[in-house]
């Protein structure tokens, strides 16, 4: 079967993916350089009018029919981000499933979302009707993750094609068989370049940035991020940025400590801890920390990472990795903090086992930085007004966490994060009809829901005029009497002040 990407110039040289759990080849794939790019991004614009022009439920059959080509192979593209990550494979299985749930969504909202709706034309201008509706905006760059190959990557793409755009993607060097995977099986049920996929390093993304597409979609850490927008400032490329977290996890005295245990340890550990909306910091009310934290030490010990196929988590993908998350152990036990379980020696050269850091000073770097491993830190707070002044004490504001029977809402209403699960962890992000994206060094921009839906898209006002008015407003023929009654109808609408009830 000939491939979209294949159809591309042919590439100099080529790299490989390897599997971090052995370090074996999993695949060799093409380095595209900013010619193939570029003709990638040609070839989308020319599908993009076709494709655009489509009714919201042609394009919902196009990819309805791919929803069910990748529920029927979801073990087969498990496997191939189960190789090129070395999470475990149900791991990779729930990823997909919850990728396709959100393509099933975004195919059969995208209408009821972005369709033309009447607006209110008010009182100054109520010979006029007004709608608006939202246009695809051409061509969608997306430079996915490693950590979560399928899902994260598929919360733009399947937003932006329900959406109307064609899309380019460019999947992490150390996924691309993920990524071929998906334009692949696109290929089968659609035979324009709609779908696309380029291979390579940073050079390959930095041509897709410069390529002219009409929006960028990035998953990656705040220091790329930058990088990412000054090179599509070049060509005032609008970007949506998700660029990590340092997630917060609040346990109120009240909770449900087994489920807050059990959600902490999924939240740090899952995927290795390679998870940007995961657990890093968890700060728990004095009067439950004791018997929080022996549960907590004792389930997590119960998880282990190892290259057997029994193994809950697998290895740290990106080996440059490890070196960050035994500095952010090292300087923590520096500055007095404690490892009650794990600890440098839990750091291997392709696994580290779970950590679970206390005492661990508020300006250390295992609090402040991103650590993207299996570990945390955990807080003993006076109380709610402690924990949520703790958890907001961070340049990032991605997900959160909050374990309270009674006042869950309250306290999620202080936290300063784009999203937030009360008694359970990371839910937010299986709810398709949920915005998904953060604040801060988090980024900005949202993928998944209506909000996923509106941000590939640009919106289209227009008023027309229904019948001729004795005021007239935009016009050189407005007469003196028309700018009077003007006056008056404004003093009607808006000149009376308005008393405020006491607070």
């Amino acid at each position: 079967m000939s491939t979209h990407s294949e159809q591309l110039a042919p590439p100099v040289t080529t790299f490989d993916s390897l599997d971090p759990r052995t370090g074996d080849v999993v695949g060799t794939h093409p380095v595209h350089d900013a010619a193939a790019v570029d003709e990638a991004v040609g070839r989308a614009r020319e599908a993009a009018a076709w494709w655009g022009a489509m009714s919201y439920d042609e394009r919902a059959e196009v990819l309805t029919r791919w929803k069910g080509v990748l529920t029927r192979r979801v073990h087969q593209l498990a496997d191939v981000a189960h190789r090129e990550t070395g999470k475990p494979h149900s791991d990779a299985v729930l990823e997909a499933g919850l990728a396709i749930d959100h393509l099933g969504w975004a195919a059969g909202h995208a209408g009821k979302v972005l369709g033309r709706k009447r607006r209110s034309s008010g009182m100054l201008m109520a010979n006029m009707a007004a709608t608006v509706e939202y246009r695809p905006l051409g061509v969608v760059g997306v430079i996915g993750p490693w950590n979560y190959p399928i899902f994260t990557p598929m919360g733009s793409i399947a937003y932006a094609l329900a959406a109307g755009n064609t899309v380019v993607f460019k999947p992490s060097e150390y996924t691309p068989g993920v990524g071929v995977w998906l334009a692949n099986s696109f290929a089968e049920v659609c035979d324009q370049p709609v779908l696309q996929v380029v291979t390579g390093l940073g050079e390959t993304g930095a041509a897709l940035c410069r390529a002219g597409v009409n929006k960028l979609a990035f998953t990656g850490s705040p220091a790329t991020g930058r990088r990412v927008m000054a090179a599509c400032a070049e060509t005032l490329t609008p970007v949506l940025i998700e660029a990590g977290g340092k997630d917060a996890m609040i346990v109120d005295e009240d909770a449900d400590l087994d489920a807050a245990v059990d959600a902490a340890v999924w939240g740090a550990c899952s995927n290795a801890g390679q998870t940007c909306a995961g657990v890093e910091r968890v700060y728990v009310h004095e009067r439950v920390y004791d018997d929080f934290l022996a549960e907590l030490v004792d389930k997590t010990r119960q998880v282990t990472a190892d290259a057997s196929s029994e193994s809950k988590i697998g290895p740290i993908t990106m080996p440059g990795q490890i070196d960050i998350i035994r500095r952010h152990i090292d300087d923590a036990i520096a500055h007095g903090g404690r490892a009650v379980l794990g600890g440098p020696e839990a750091v291997g050269e392709r696994f580290v086992q779970p950590t679970i850091l206390v005492d661990v000073p508020e300006d250390s770097a295992a609090v402040q930085e991103e650590t993207f491993g299996p570990t945390m830190t955990v807080c003993k707070v006076r109380d709610m007004d402690e924990a949520v002044r703790l958890a907001n004490d961070t340049h990032y504001g991605l997900g959160s966490t909050v374990f309270s029977r009674s006042r869950g809402m309250e306290i999620a209403s202080r936290i300063r994060s784009g999203m937030t699960a009360i008694n359970s962890v990371i839910s937010f992000a299986g709810i398709p009809s949920l915005p998904f994206g953060g604040i801060g060094e988090s980024g900005f921009g949202r993928i998944h829901g209506p909000d996923g839906l509106k941000e590939f898209t640009y919106a289209h006002a227009i008023a027309r005029r229904r019948f001729t008015t004795p005021m007239e407003l935009t016009t050189f023929r407005r007469t003196p009497q028309q700018d009077q009654r003007f006056v008056q109808l404004l003093t009607m609408m808006h000149g009376r002040s308005r008393t405020l009830p006491k607070r």
